[in-house]
């Protein structure tokens, strides 16, 4: 059924375009930087020197409240593909590979069989199945261009431009080199001030100031090929970025992206309502992207698609929200939902008992990053500036207009509980709207997706997974007291897992109070490991049952389940373990996936051999 309405919406879209044959058909052309925020002239920042953007958007449209929907590349850009949140389709945690339902199709397809030439030039990253890639453009790599289509045909494009990425400060460069100056850089309130903090920003100024020349060139060849006055074009940042409490995190310097859309004169009927020196304040998000250029292009915009069209004729009214999702970044498992209107922020943590600044082999590579955590050891941080090394409260609340770097947290505040209230129903509204398929443990979810994709599985008739009930359950244990302990245990004797999970976590977060009931539990042996046994190991070490824990630890170490592992060695270093037990299955752990350093389990055994100070070469005796 899906590939018949699939093929019958390419043929009404193909009779739409006809029909309007006398009206030329607008190219469409994307250019997409990686990892920075709006540090651009044309949204204020004096620091920046972005000539070409600051000129694109005098000419064109600027959107002041433009979010990616995740704080990172692969589930923003999946959002952006298929025009529905990663985290109601099942690829909301970083780096995945699975499978996407047949009721979803990727909107350039609607595009191409409207006959459009669609290229891509050349990431991709789309968080997926690869094989389920393969057939959206025309071209996707290195040489993927719109010169290459027929004479005459319409194009989409899409350029991606890498040098403002994250890994563009790995590598210093002398300071005598650096155009912009450290000593003049204007630090968020949450950085120290440390010479490496000061060089990593001007050195990703600089960058930004390439990625601006490479953009430039992009316009200029547009112009060249007489396309521009006949192309609409997109600049957007993939999210924000890349200093450390940006990239990875649902707070404005994560989320809020530049966009810039320029309309030719002789499509001004297309040109979005403004309010003053053509800045747009509609809040847009990328999975408003797909069904916004099928609205330019006349395409009939599919029911699946969760996002709403900010242009062309079939857009709609102003939303009121934007909605923003953090789940496991790389070997780490956190989880975060965010919701902000055009004033407030909202972000509710799925795993408080985190602290933010969880140590990431990617994100370590920064010498900025190191920086900070050497100051926060030496006991130089600020009340502010220690934070990040902190667990996380369950609800955040920020006034991002009077505090635009979200740091004075007003969710205990009374003044403003009732909008705290109004952005927490928001939130709950949209989670249950999308069936947020993020509330299934990763363990569980990885050995369903066997059987069908999370997306066809939360719709289901038959046996489906009931989103409604298990997000009320991870509502309910995040906030327990006490007298739910009976509640919770007996949720725990629950057929589904990941209710299991969620009850698990309810005791964990109850602490000391929850010492008597984890003496009754035997979570050790039986089936085999899974979430809630391992979320009940570290419950175990927070009441001092150390050997306990340890013993479930070690089943999660010696596990088949690769995110079973993943999670266990999480837990190894949160609680400190390095019982030589512990450390043995973790060299084993290391030894045996060594050959693919990216695989997340290999990632955490190299830290924690780090941490324990062992070499790569040791062997565990003792």
């Amino acid at each position: 059924m899906g590939y018949i309405k699939t093929k019958f919406l390419g043929i009404l879209a193909i009779l739409m375009l006809i029909s309007c044959s006398e009206e030329e058909i607008p190219n469409i052309l994307w250019i997409v930087s990686e990892d920075n925020s709006p540090y651009l002239g044309c949204y204020g920042d004096t620091l920046a020197t972005t000539p070409n953007i600051d000129t694109l958007a005098k000419s064109g449209f600027l959107y002041t409240h433009a979010y990616a929907n995740a704080p990172v590349c692969a589930p923003a850009r999946n959002t952006i593909i298929t025009g529905v949140y990663a985290n109601s389709n099942g690829h909301h945690h970083m780096r995945s590979r699975y499978n996407m339902s047949d009721k979803i199709t990727f909107f350039p397809t609607y595009l191409r069989q409207a006959g459009y030439y669609c290229t891509n030039n050349r990431k991709e990253d789309y968080n997926m199945n690869l094989e389920q890639t393969k057939d959206i453009w025309d071209e996707s790599s290195s040489n993927a261009h719109y010169k290459n289509r027929k004479q005459g045909q319409p194009f989409f494009a899409v350029f991606n431009i890498g040098t403002s990425h994250e890994s563009s400060i790995h590598k210093t460069i002398p300071k005598d080199e650096l155009r912009h100056r450290p000593e003049d850089m204007v630090l968020p309130p949450y950085h120290p001030d440390t010479p490496k903090i000061r060089h990593d920003w001007a050195q990703f100024y600089d960058k930004i100031e390439n990625m601006d020349s490479q953009l430039g060139d992009l316009l200029q060849e547009l112009e060249d090929s007489g396309q521009y006055d006949n192309t609409i074009i997109f600049y957007y940042s993939d999210h924000g970025g890349i200093l450390a409490r940006s990239k990875r995190f649902v707070y404005e310097s994560g989320t809020r992206v530049p966009m810039i859309v320029h309309i030719p004169e002789k499509y001004k009927h297309l040109y979005p309502e403004t309010i003053i020196e053509n800045k747009v304040d509609r809040l847009v998000s990328f999975v408003d992207m797909a069904p916004t250029i099928l609205s330019l292009c006349k395409i009939p915009i599919p029911e699946f698609m969760q996002g709403r069209a900010f242009l062309g004729e079939a857009r709609t009214e102003d939303p009121e929200y934007s909605f923003m999702f953090k789940d496991r970044m790389d070997e780490r498992y956190d989880m975060s939902r965010s919701v902000r209107d055009k004033k407030y922020r909202y972000i509710r943590n799925y795993l408080p008992y985190r602290v933010y600044g969880q140590h990431l082999n990617y994100l370590w590579n920064a010498p900025s990053i190191k920086s900070w955590e050497e100051a926060y050891k030496n006991g130089t941080c600020n009340e502010i500036q220690s934070i990040f090394w902190s667990e996380k409260p369950i609800e955040e609340l920020y006034d991002t207009e009077n505090d635009p770097w979200e740091v004075n947290n007003l969710a205990q505040d009374p003044i403003y509980l009732p909008i705290l209230e109004r952005l927490r129903k928001a939130n709950r509204d949209w989670m249950l709207e999308i069936k947020d398929v993020g509330f299934i443990p990763e363990e569980q979810y990885g050995a369903m997706q066997f059987q069908k994709p999370l997306y066809d599985l939360t719709r289901s008739d038959l046996n489906g997974v009931k989103m409604d009930s298990l997000i009320t359950i991870a509502d309910f244990a995040l906030t327990a007291t006490k007298k739910d302990i009976p509640k919770l245990v007996s949720l725990l004797d629950s057929q589904d897992r990941a209710i299991r999970y969620w009850a698990a976590t309810g005791i964990l977060m109850l602490g000391q109070d929850a010492t008597e009931t984890l003496k009754d539990i035997d979570v050790a042996d039986g089936e085999s490991i899974e979430g809630a046994s391992l979320v009940l190991a570290e419950a175990l070490y927070r009441t001092g049952e150390h050997e306990k824990g340890k013993r479930i630890l070690l089943k999660g170490l010696m596990s088949d389940n690769l995110f079973a592992r993943v999670r266990a060695l999480n837990i190894v270093d949160c609680v400190d373990e390095s019982d030589p037990e512990v450390q043995r299955e973790t060299v084993r752990i290391y030894d045996h996936g060594k050959h693919d350093p990216k695989a997340y389990d290999v990632r955490m055994c190299s830290y924690l051999m780090e941490k324990w100070g062992l070499t790569f070469n040791d062997q565990i005796t003792n």
